[in-house]
């Protein structure tokens, strides 16, 4: 924890090319000096990649020749601080029916396994945990990889030793269609490290379910097909698109996070409502997009009343109808909210802002209560990968920056934006009628919630955002 601690917080020093260089050497294995490279493929030692793997050491490379299909191999891996990569294109993975002890396609039972570049599909087995991967080792690596339609893309056990790294990944259409089996769970470990990936339409299931004590979310993409779009996968119907259930030190920075039209579950984020029993109860919702589809109801975060310590929500964009948070200590600091955003162009995903009150007007997210810099330094980049963040001045407003727009998109999609009316001085009341969003503070630093109108403009109703600085309240025309 101490090594990810470590890497978190040098986020201003390091280019995300160098900070996803630490991570994974804080990961790795140390491989011993005496490794060989096995080779898998047509005309290769080993005609398949399980035959390898039952032939390697400790600390041997395993190359998979890519563009090639191994159906039906499945194995457990025991070895430890194994590299498994595909070369010369991605090699597919495909269960074809079969499994391994009846929980997927690779059991890993081996220590610090490394996987690069593989794509696995058809993980079924009879209690309807088919896994693309079943964790039962210490310590995990994926990345580059295009894990679809398994009963579950990751399964991993419980294990407080252990610590998950996932970038660069894509997970489509995981999860049996019960609501129990997900794109990925993950039991309850030490931490997991999710970022620079896309997740989306789980079958009824989350889009990713960790119980892990320390969830680091960055930079990342949770959503589902929208009616009559083309993706990599089939259409999925999610409950949550991320779920804490167990709570955790939990940091959500720079992601984007749509909820679709059609869904399982109204609510998008979803955190502690299995018990707020892990190591931390703090959760850290930084410059993140939430876009609801949904076209009513639900939460933009559920916060569970088992969780006590006030949330983070900062410099956030909350795009649609909904309620921001069901947590009312929550502390909501220049977030955005609006029915329908303006984007360069939201039909595209080019959801780089374009409203003048998401510009330059986001506030410096510090560090957590362990040191962690809550900074963003990246954004998400289709399909599956990342780059840096191109902060000038203050910081934009949700994921991306205004001024990282590429140059040659040039049409803006046409919005209705909220609009926020003055309504009382510090002290007085702020009338309105109906269910509305009312924010407390300045022109920049304020804290938002959806009351029904009257309400004192106070800080015993909202909190002070900007101690000694006159405050003023505004409602949204925006009814909820």
């Amino acid at each position: 924890m101490q090594q990810l601690r470590n890497i978190v917080s040098s986020n201003t020093q390091l280019s995300a090319s160098r900070l996803a260089a630490a991570v994974l050497l804080a990961f790795a294995g140390v491989a011993s000096a005496s490794a060989a490279t096995l080779s898998v493929g047509p005309g290769k030692t080993y005609a398949k990649p399980c035959a390898a793997i039952a032939a390697a050491a400790d600390g041997d490379t395993i190359e998979i020749t890519g563009n090639t299909t191994y159906s039906g191999d499945v194995c457990y891996i025991y070895r430890n601080n194994l590299t498994i990569r595909g070369v010369n294109g991605r090699p597919k993975i495909d269960a074809a029916g079969k499994n391994a002890a009846g929980k997927g396609i690779w059991v890993v039972a081996g220590n610090n396994l490394t996987v690069d570049n593989v794509e696995m599909y058809g993980a079924k087995v009879a209690d309807r945990n088919g896994a693309a991967f079943r964790l039962e080792g210490t310590n995990f690596t994926l990345r580059n990889s295009f894990i679809h339609d398994n009963e579950d893309g990751i399964l991993a056990n419980a294990n407080t030793n252990s610590d998950i790294l996932i970038e660069y990944t894509e997970f489509g259409h995981n999860g049996y269609g019960d609501g129990q089996s997900h794109n990925l769970y993950i039991g309850h470990v030490k931490s997991l490290t999710f970022r620079y990936s896309f997740s989306h339409d789980a079958n009824v299931g989350h889009n990713l379910k960790s119980r892990a004590d320390t969830n680091m979310i960055a930079y990342s993409r949770f959503s589902s097909l929208n009616p009559g779009e083309v993706g990599s996968t089939a259409a999925g119907k999610p409950s949550y698109e991320i779920d804490l259930p167990n709570a955790g030190t939990s940091y959500l920075i720079g992601n984007v996070i749509q909820q679709p039209a059609s869904n399982s579950n109204s609510n998008m984020v979803a955190y502690g409502e299995e018990g707020a029993v892990n190591v931390g109860s703090d959760l850290y919702v930084v410059n993140n997009t939430f876009l609801n589809d949904m076209g009513s109801g639900g939460a933009f975060l559920y916060i569970s009343t088992k969780v006590t310590t006030p949330a983070l929500m900062q410099n956030n964009i909350f795009g649609g109808v909904g309620v921001v948070s069901t947590q009312s200590t929550a502390i909501d600091k220049t977030n955005y909210r609006s029915a329908a955003p303006a984007f360069v162009n939201r039909a595209t995903y080019d959801l780089h802002p374009t409203g003048a009150l998401m510009i330059d007007t986001g506030s410096a997210p510090g560090t957590s209560a362990k040191g962690v810099s809550l900074a963003p330094v990246a954004q998400y980049k289709a399909v599956a990968s990342g780059e840096a963040r191109p902060v000038s001045g203050q910081f934009d407003i949700g994921a991306y920056e205004s001024n990282g727009a590429s140059s040659t998109t040039t049409t803006t999609t046409t919005t209705t934006t909220a609009k926020f009316t003055y309504c009382a001085t510090q002290g007085g009341t702020c009338s309105f009628s109906g269910k509305r969003e009312v924010r407390f503070g300045t022109t920049t630093v304020y804290y938002s919630k959806v009351v029904t109108g009257p309400v004192a403009c106070s800080t015993t109703v909202f909190g002070d955002p900007a101690p000694g600085h006159a405050k003023y309240c505004y409602y949204s025309s925006v009814t909820q």
